[in-house]
């Protein structure tokens, strides 16, 4: 307990899944935690379960696609904290199918890109302007064994490899000041998000590449495994650690 005690947590996706497992365990471990999503009423109760056990919890909806919404947001957190000390980019989405590169559809693309990568470009822009005024921070990104290997759709995988460069810029950029920056790459999670893939609709050749690349068989990742990971690289345990990209997948892709 007290692994983050005094630091002030920005966890955008914090309304279900690895978001809420996240927001639950730093608060616990003496965080304030600011939760993001689109939906008030799914913050909101993440927030209830986050005071009922002593935790202090800032919920705001943001779209975290939305440049301006994003700027209000981490305002909103200085404003209220005077500061922010860990951001995890947590929020995502997934096309509808595993859509192969010759199958994929605009506005899929469009979709996905913006929140799972221009989303995560835009907290990181401006919780970092913040950082450099104390020349210390954590920026955690939930990014995917999709964006590392390509197992996954043409979009998702896309938008998840970008953020993996975004790892390592973000890193070489603040190398040497105390903001440091890492990627987090889980395989399957059980989450809303994921359980809620209709196999129907899912490309079954490329389904069959990814078991060629993926122990399938191999157990999939709980929310309370990754937050785990989050929460050494959030703290200072992890302060020699930057630019690194961490699978966390029990060795299905190995």
């Amino acid at each position: 307990m007290g692994r983050l005690d005094g630091k002030v947590a920005i966890i955008t996706g914090g309304n279900s899944g690895v978001g809420a497992a996240t927001a639950e365990l730093f608060a616990k471990e003496g965080a304030k935690v600011v939760i993001t999503a689109r939906r008030m009423p799914q913050l909101e109760e993440v927030a209830a379960k986050i005071r009922e056990n002593g935790g202090e919890v800032l919920p705001i909806s943001t779209d975290v696609s939305n440049a301006e919404q994003v700027e209000n947001m981490v305002a909103k957190v200085v404003e209220t904290y005077g500061r922010v000390d860990v951001l995890v980019n947590n929020a995502g989405v997934l096309e509808e199918g595993l859509k192969p590169i010759e199958r994929f559809e605009e506005e899929d693309l469009e979709w996905v890109l913006g929140i799972n990568t221009k989303g995560c470009m835009y907290c990181t822009r401006a919780v970092v302007k913040e950082m450099m005024k104390n020349n210390s921070g954590s920026i955690i990104n939930l990014d995917s064994v999709a964006g590392a290997f390509g197992t996954g759709g043409a979009a998702y995988a896309t938008s998840k490899a970008a953020v993996i460069g975004l790892t390592k810029h973000t890193a070489i950029r603040f190398t040497g000041t105390g903001i440091r920056c890492n990627s987090v790459n889980p395989s399957t999670i059980i989450t809303p998000m994921t359980m809620n893939t209709n196999p129907a609709t899912l490309d079954q050749n490329m389904f069959g590449q990814m078991r060629k690349h993926m122990n399938l068989s191999v157990s999939p990742c709980m929310p309370a495994d990754v937050a785990n990971v989050l929460l050494f690289l959030a703290s200072d345990e992890s302060r020699a650690i930057t630019g690194q990209v961490l699978v966390t997948d029990f060795g299905a892709t190995l």
